[in-house]
C-alpha cells in the first residue's frame, strides 16, 4: 500500500519541504515534490511564520501526505536562533495538525545516522547518499530541500526496519541474505 510522507526541514530564512511515496520496503521511495520556501528577504518574523504555515498547508492540501516527519530542535549556543527555529517548527506542525496528519520528529543526528551511518555527516554527504537510494538531483544550492527529503526518507526507514525473522543477524552476509532489498 502506498504511503506519502512529507518531510520538513524547518527554518526562518529557508524551509525545505518534500513529499515521498513509499510502498513497503521492497521498492525505492519515489520523490513526488520538493522545494525550498525562501524567506530571506522577509524582515518581519511574523510574516515568515505566516508563509511557513501557508506553504505547509498548500503542500499538504495538494499532495495529501499520510504522515509528517520534521527535524526536531537541537541544542545550540545561540538561544535566539533556537527560539526562532522552534517557532518555525511549531507553525509547520500546526499546519499538519490542522489536517489531522500524524507528526514524527527526528533529531538531526538520527537523520544523519539513518542515511549515512554517521551522525556527524555533512549536508553534502547526506545529499550524495540520498542520490544512491532515490532518484534525485542534488546541488549545493538546494541542501535545505535535500534535508527535507532526508527527513522523509529517515521516517520511511524507521517504519521499515529490516526484518530478521525475530533473530539477530550473525554477520553482514546473514543480514544481506535476510534483507536483499537493502543492497544498492
Amino acid at each position: 500500500m502506498e504511503k506519502l510522507i512529507m518531510g520538513i526541514d524547518p527554518g526562518t530564512n529557508f524551509m525545505g519541504y518534500a513529499v515521498i511515496s513509499t510502498q513497503g520496503k521492497i521498492l525505492k521511495p519515489r520523490l513526488i515534490v520538493s522545494g525550498v520556501l525562501d524567506m530571506d528577504k522577509i524582515h518581519d518574523p511574523y510574516l515568515k511564520l505566516q508563509h511557513i504555515f501557508q506553504r505547509s498547508l498548500q503542500v499538504i492540501d495538494s499532495y495529501h501526505p499520510d504522515e509528517l516527519a520534521i527535524e526536531s530542535q537541537f541544542y545550540g549556543k545561540n538561544v535566539q536562533s533556537m527560539l526562532k527555529l522552534g517557532r518555525a517548527q511549531g507553525v509547520a506542525i500546526a499546519a499538519a495538525l490542522q489536517r489531522n496528519i500524524p507528526i514524527f520528529e527526528y533529531a538531526p543526528k538520527k537523520i544523519k545516522m539513518s542515511i549515512t551511518g554517521n551522525g556527524m555527516a555533512s549536508k553534502e554527504q547526506i545529499a550524495i547518499f540520498l542520490s544512491k537510494f532515490m532518484d534525485i538531483r542534488t546541488t549545493s544550492e538546494n541542501l535545505d530541500e535535500t534535508d527535507a527529503i532526508a527527513i522523509a526518507f529517515c521516517h520511511h526507514l524507521q517504519g521499515n526496519l529490516p526484518t530478521t525473522g525475530g533473530s539477530k543477524c550473525k554477520n553482514w552476509i546473514d543480514y544481506i541474505k535476510k534483507n536483499p532489498d537493502k543492497l544498492l
